[in-house]
């Protein structure tokens, strides 16, 4: 029992890390790829 407690300690930091790095990158990837749906457009004017 505790070997898991301390796996979980020693793994549960970077974990945590890794998901809001995605996060943020996920909600920025959003931005980028509206902006090259709507370059068509921008290009037509």
């Amino acid at each position: 029992m505790e070997a898991i407690i301390s796996f979980v300690s020693e793994v549960g930091f970077p974990i945590v890390v890794t998901m809001y790095l995605l996060y943020r990158i996920e909600t920025k990837l959003d931005a980028v790829i509206t902006s090259i749906q709507t370059l068509p457009q921008h290009l037509k004017e």
